[in-house]
């Protein structure tokens, strides 16, 4: 078996998550939180589009952790979301945090905004 180190871009892998944090890179974010190629930042949820919109050109798609529970995302941030571009994809924090590692290793021009459990 021929085993290959996973290096990523300017964006870096989710580590771990639990009640009410993330952590990237060895260090907790407190809160919902937004990350991809810019490194991590605060999210304040579904109502701050702004920093989503930003990501138009940059991801292509956009992967939305909804908490402990799946949940659907306002209709007006989907289209908004779609309309610039965006690819979107809901699912449950834990998922969203899974796929965007894996999807991150391999280079894919993504990024992730959640709600934390």
């Amino acid at each position: 078996m021929r085993l290959t180190e996973v290096t990523y871009s300017g964006a870096r892998p989710v580590d771990g998550y639990g009640p009410g944090f993330f952590r990237i890179g060895g260090e907790v974010h407190q809160g919902a939180l937004l990350t991809g190629p810019d490194g991590p930042a605060p999210w304040t949820g579904y109502s701050d589009i702004a920093p989503l919109l930003a990501l138009a050109g940059r991801v292509d798609v956009l992967f939305i952790g909804t908490g402990a529970e799946v949940a659907h995302i306002p209709q007006a941030l989907r289209q908004s979301l779609e309309q610039v571009g965006l690819g979107v994809e809901a699912m449950t924090s834990p998922a969203a945090c899974r796929t965007y590692n894996v999807l991150l290793g391999e280079g894919r021009r993504i990024a992730l905004a959640a709600l934390p459990v």
